[in-house]
């Protein structure tokens, strides 16, 4: 596999992290340091599941294709559907976004990299190349949800999108959530 083949798919794997960073990153709660634990988050987590997926390779790909997936989506969609009700509600008191949270979406943006590096970079068990492999998917998807992040601060300025920032952010995450799960 060469490098352009890793970064493309590091790219791929990345969208989805870019994707949820630009929804989530639209809320007026998100601040800089906020946006770097998700960044960090997500480009931790999507490097240690290719990691141990390609370890691991062949012996879990028959098993583990469809369920996390679905575990993933629904935590996913059940962030979103939050989001959405906080959008309706009238209490405008701006809660604090728990690490939990963000470990767990860092989590689901990466489960799909845990059957990437299953199928596809468990042919490299050599741990050098993995662990290269690993870390180039890493550093893209960090690059890529620091990017969402960017972009959705001066997306927020724009008023229609300031007043119903956690509507859109929730129905994307709804949408993103359905996706992965029937998808």
């Amino acid at each position: 596999m060469s490098l352009i083949d890793v970064g493309v798919i590091a790219v791929a794997l990345g969208l989805d992290a870019f994707g949820v960073g630009l929804s989530v990153g639209i809320d007026k709660k998100i601040t800089k340091r906020v946006a770097l634990l998700f960044i960090l988050s997500f480009g931790f987590f999507q490097y240690l599941f290719v990691y141990i997926g390609g370890l691991a390779g062949n012996l879990f790909n028959t098993y583990i294709f469809t369920i996390p997936n679905v575990i993933g989506g629904t935590i996913i969609l059940f962030v979103g559907i939050l989001m959405f009700k906080e959008g309706l509600s009238q209490d405008k008191n701006i809660p604090k976004i728990h690490f939990l949270l963000i470990l767990l979406l860092g989590i689901c943006v990466s489960i799909d990299a845990l059957v990437v590096g299953f199928s596809s970079f468990s042919i490299f068990y050599f741990k050098r190349i993995l662990h290269k492999n690993s870390i180039i998917v890493g550093i893209v998807t960090s690059f890529l949800t620091g990017l969402s992040f960017y972009i959705s601060k001066h997306i927020r300025k724009i008023r229609f999108v300031k007043e119903y920032a956690e509507f859109l952010g929730g129905i994307i995450l709804i949408i993103f959530g359905l996706k992965i799960i029937f998808f």
